[in-house]
């Protein structure tokens, strides 16, 4: 069985270590637990890994957030995945930071990468993680808190949550969507 993982995020250093780069974070935790490295490719950095006789595609598009549904697509497409084996890791804002939230399907909720997905899919019926970033921001600030980097005390929780993500990421491969909503979605 095949998989393709999506983090979602923005190239370059100017959005390392930023609230809106959160997919990229976790797909990197994950290469990094199975000791793999990303490699620049065709519209995304990619690293493959095996899990359990699965086959894990985890890409990171290269082509900034508002156009990652055109990675996506590509590799979907190339490795011939089928979109329920897809699994998009995104940030949220409607999530209270430290909770993150699996859903098989749903809107975009105004976020542009999963926008791009779901134009280039035609569908929005594909799994997610929404990893919470809560909003925490100044009426009119949306923008500078997302492309922001964590406060301290958000730094110190990183750790545990981006392994929960990592672990939510092997459940979904190995044991179905259903089984991991309903373990980590609690």
């Amino acid at each position: 069985m095949k998989f393709l993982i999506v983090g979602l995020g923005n190239i370059g250093d100017e959005y390392a270590n930023t609230r809106h780069n959160i997919g990229f974070d976790v797909a990197d935790a994950l290469a990094e637990k199975y000791k793999e490295t990303f490699k620049p490719d065709r519209y995304a950095d990619l690293c493959e890994i095996s899990l359990r006789g699965r086959h894990l595609y985890i890409i990171k598009p290269n082509t900034y957030m508002n156009l990652s549904g055109k990675a996506v697509r590509y590799w979907m497409q190339t490795l011939k995945i089928p979109v329920e084996n897809i699994f998009v890791l995104v940030d949220d804002l409607a999530i209270q930071f430290g909770k993150i939230r699996i859903r098989g399907n749903g809107s975009d909720a105004g976020h542009n990468g999963l926008k791009s997905i779901q134009e280039l899919l035609l569908t929005q019926n594909y799994p997610r993680l929404r990893f919470g970033i809560g909003n925490n921001f100044p009426k009119g600030r949306q923008v500078d808190f997302v492309l922001g980097r964590w406060s301290n005390e958000e730094l110190i929780e990183m750790p545990p949550l981006i392994q929960k993500s990592v672990q939510a990421v092997e459940s979904f491969a190995t044991r179905g969507l259903a089984a991991t909503m309903n373990d980590f979605n609690k």
